[in-house]
């Protein structure tokens, strides 16, 4: 069974003609949907693998949730579309599409399209991924400083000296380090 679809198009004849491209292409479309149609909440219910939508102008409402659906819900979103004016086109990137395809869905083109759109999405979601790791790592790092300095100022040692005195508390209570550096921080927040 292919990929799981749902088909954002206002127009029905279209959206016919495009869900037989689909489908001729291994994909399952399981809905059909206008804009503006609460995408969010369908995608969640029926499971949807990625969102392809077939409209010739997008509106700014259109390219928000298209980019909230990717955002929030991690899914791929395809956009073709006929206008291909460069503000249009920089919206939609900016709104997390993973593809904009101007000058309309062809059926020879959806199935290289999307396997693209896909790659770049999953890419996407890694580099994201590795970009909230580093924030957090960043920001553990910052709360062992500032452990490190509540200890050096307040028992008169060297940052040398309150590091290991950290990771003996760590080490003697099996916990991590970061987890000693905000009972520190709390415990001198509390006695000010």
């Amino acid at each position: 069974m292919g990929l799981r679809v749902i088909l954002v198009d206002d127009e029905r004849e279209r959206a016919e003609s495009v869900r037989t491209a689909l489908d001729a292409n291994g994909f399952q479309v399981v809905a059909v949907v206008a804009t503006g149609s609460g995408l969010e909440a369908q995608v969640r219910a029926l499971a949807a693998d990625i969102i392809i939508c077939d409209i010739d102008a997008p509106d700014r409402d259109t390219l928000e949730d298209m980019g909230r659906v990717s955002l929030d819900q991690h899914r791929p979103v395809i956009m073709f579309a006929q206008d291909g004016k460069p503000e249009t086109i920089k919206a939609a990137i900016e709104a997390g599409l993973a593809a904009y395809v101007v000058d309309g869905l062809k059926p020879e083109r959806v199935r290289p399209v999307v396997d693209v759109a896909i790659a770049r999405f999953a890419q996407f979601q890694e580099l994201r991924g590795e970009l909230d790791k580093a924030r957090a790592t960043l920001a553990e790092r910052k709360l062992v400083e500032r452990a490190k300095g509540i200890l050096m100022k307040r028992r008169g040692i060297d940052e040398e000296a309150a590091y290991a005195q950290m990771r003996g508390m760590a080490m003697n209570q099996k916990l991590r380090l970061i987890d000693i550096a905000n009972k520190i921080i709390e415990a001198a927040e509390l006695l000010g």
